[in-house]
C-alpha cells in the first residue's frame, strides 16, 4: 500500500522581468513540508510545471499524490487529453506548433510513472489555505531571489 499524500503547487511569474518563483507543500497525515524556487527568465506555465516537478521529485518512495494545482494549463493538459494529443502528435499543438516546455512535460510525465497522480484544480486566490501558502511562498522566491 503506498502513501496518501496531497501536494499543493503554484507558480507565479513577474511577465515584464521575466522573474519567477515556484512553490509547494507535501501534506503527508497531517505533517506538511515546503519548499520554493526562483528562475530568471521564465513564464509562468513554466514555474506551474516546475512546482508539481519538484514536488514529485521531492518523493523518496512511489505514493499515491494528489496534486492540488490552480493552474488550468497543467489540469487541461491531463485532465482534458492535451498530454496524450501533444505525444501522438510528435509533440506538436493542434496548430502543429511545438509544445512549450517540453523538457518539463517530460520530465513530469516521467515522475507520475513513478506514483499514482491524481490532479485536482481549484481556484486560485479563493481563500484555501494550502493554496494560498504555496501561492505566498512563490510570490516571495519570485520577489527576492531566494528559495523559502
Amino acid at each position: 500500500m503506498h502513501k496518501r499524500l496531497l501536494a499543493y503547487t503554484d507558480g507565479s511569474c513577474n511577465t515584464a522581468t521575466g522573474d519567477g518563483g515556484w512553490a509547494y507543500l507535501l501534506d503527508y497525515q497531517g505533517n506538511q513540508k515546503t519548499r520554493s524556487g526562483y528562475e530568471a527568465g521564465t513564464t509562468n506555465n513554466r514555474m506551474e510545471l516546475t512546482a508539481a516537478v519538484e514536488a514529485l521529485s521531492a518523493l523518496t518512495e512511489p505514493c499515491s499524490v494528489t496534486i492540488v494545482t490552480d493552474s488550468a494549463y497543467l489540469k487541461c493538459a491531463f485532465a482534458d487529453g492535451w498530454l496524450d494529443n501533444w505525444q501522438r502528435n510528435g509533440w506538436r499543438t493542434a496548430n502543429r506548433k511545438p509544445v512549450k516546455n517540453q523538457d518539463l512535460w517530460r520530465r513530469l510525465l516521467r515522475l507520475t510513472t513513478n506514483h499514482k497522480v491524481t490532479w485536482t484544480w481549484i481556484r486560485g486566490h479563493a481563500g484555501h489555505p494550502e493554496n494560498e501558502r504555496v501561492d505566498r511562498l512563490a510570490l516571495v522566491a519570485r520577489k527576492t531571489g531566494a528559495p523559502t
